[in-house]
């Protein structure tokens, strides 16, 4: 199998000022040229219009947090795919698990966001992942199935041929906990293998990111495993020297 070109994506969460971006944004910029891996920063709705100005014409793409299911209409506070898409976003979160568990978005929720990305031209960054709970008792496998599955009936497996998957285990993401590389590794190939029952070739080509605690001491370790195709960098983003390492490991 040809091996995939590596993704690193910076999602922010809910951090960042016109002042402190401007500075994290050219670093980024200035430290990403001439990498071999696709880098791409998502960051809070405000902040698109700064990151589109910074970032054009760099190898640096951007993306947003989150995305409505609906194309417009009455959904105040909403923001819709093809508005994102007039921002020049390349990328789009959907099912991230603070989402899931703060706004109690549903598997189906979820594949409708998924479709509404794909509709606008996004490459939507689709977020699986099990807590702690679900990890002891032994479940991982058919929660991670499950979130997947939502999105296969809803837009198809040709679908995920222009989308990215990201599992992040919930029990590792700001907890300073991370799950071994084998760990990880084994969920991916079980991501992969789900995807290849209902096409080989998707399923080849497929990026699917770890999104679990990445730092740069940890980096080249996880990416190294043969379906750990990037990462999905939380609080490691916000600082351009960690985040670029974690590039380079890439």
């Amino acid at each position: 199998m040809a091996q995939r070109t590596k993704l690193v994506a910076g999602n922010w969460k809910m951090h960042g000022s016109l002042a402190s971006n401007l500075s994290l944004l050219d670093a980024v910029k200035a430290g990403a040229a001439g990498m071999a891996c696709e880098a791409a920063v998502c960051v809070p709705y405000p902040y698109l219009a700064q990151a589109r100005s910074v970032l054009t014409g760099s190898n640096v793409g951007w993306g947003a947090q989150d995305v409505s299911a609906h194309s417009q209409g009455a959904y105040t506070g909403e923001v819709s795919a093809a508005m994102l898409a007039d921002f020049g976003c390349r990328y789009a979160i959907v099912g991230h698990s603070e989402r899931r568990t703060l706004h109690g978005e549903s598997d189906q929720l979820v594949a409708e966001k998924f479709a509404a990305a794909l509709g606008s031209g996004l490459t939507p960054i689709l977020c699986v992942g099990e807590t702690l709970a679900e990890r002891e008792a032994g479940v991982t496998d058919s929660v991670v199935t499950r979130q997947l599955e939502a999105v296969l009936a809803n837009s198809g497996v040709a679908a995920l041929a222009r989308a990215v998957v990201a599992y992040e285990p919930v029990w590792a993401i700001g907890t300073g906990r991370t799950a071994t590389p084998q760990q990880a590794q084994d969920v991916h190939a079980a991501i992969r293998a789900r995807v290849a029952k209902d096409d080989a070739t998707v399923a080849a080509g497929l990026q699917v990111l770890y999104g679990g605690s990445v730092k740069a001491g940890n980096a080249k370790e996880l990416f190294g495993m043969p379906d750990i195709d990037g990462g999905l960098i939380g609080g490691a983003s916000l600082v351009a020297a960690d985040f670029l390492a974690i590039c380079a490991a890439a």
